[in-house]
């Protein structure tokens, strides 16, 4: 039987995640409130403005029950946005941001640079057969440091950018945007093995 997976649709390149998700294998779902959250097996949270992703996730009532449900083990995985909002400290946050938290990294915002300094480039990630992944970054944050129960998957440069702790994995990329599954078949198989 095939996971549920939710996309958290606040704001940001969820389309694109539930087409991955789905050729990933898994069912998929936009989780806008507290009792789809409940309902699915992971949770994708995509590419977007981490700070409006949070203020909306407050707004919406999502915050505590995406804590808790991340705090009980639920599978989920981030990207760009997404990794800063499961990382527990963000070095320069915006007023008012908050994390959901999760992985113990430090995380800094907007790390590669603006917009127009977009980059795609290969990268080696454990876990993930086949050769490099593609790896498109936009506004990317990167990982300053990772605690003993991070694991670092891949870096460009010296800098981390996917890590994994437990059931979470996050990116600094956007795997999403390639057309390559991969890394959500990786995803995809880790909620597979929690539930």
């Amino acid at each position: 039987m095939s996971p549920v997976i939710g996309v958290l649709a606040l704001q940001g390149d969820v389309r694109e995640h539930l087409a991955a998700l789905e050729a990933a294998g898994a069912a998929t779902v936009s989780v806008r409130r507290p009792e789809e959250l409940a309902a699915v097996d992971g949770l994708v949270l995509p590419g977007g403005e981490s700070t409006t992703i949070s203020k909306l996730a407050i707004a919406f009532g999502l915050m505590e029950p995406l804590r808790e449900r991340v705090g009980a083990g639920l599978p989920v995985y981030g990207s760009c946005a997404g990794m800063i909002m499961l990382a527990d400290k963000i070095l320069d946050p915006r007023s008012g941001q908050e994390t959901i938290g999760g992985i113990d990294m430090i995380v800094r915002r907007n790390a590669f640079g603006r917009q127009n300094e977009s980059f795609e480039a290969a990268l080696d990630v454990d876990g993930v057969d086949g050769g490099p992944v593609e790896g498109i970054f936009i506004r990317a944050p990167w990982v300053e440091s990772v605690g003993a129960k991070a694991q670092v998957l891949a870096r460009y440069g010296e800098h981390a950018v996917a890590v994994r702790q437990g059931a979470l994995l996050a990116t600094s990329f956007h795997p999403e945007l390639t057309g390559d599954h991969r890394v959500h078949r990786l995803f995809t198989e880790m909620v597979r093995a929690a539930a």
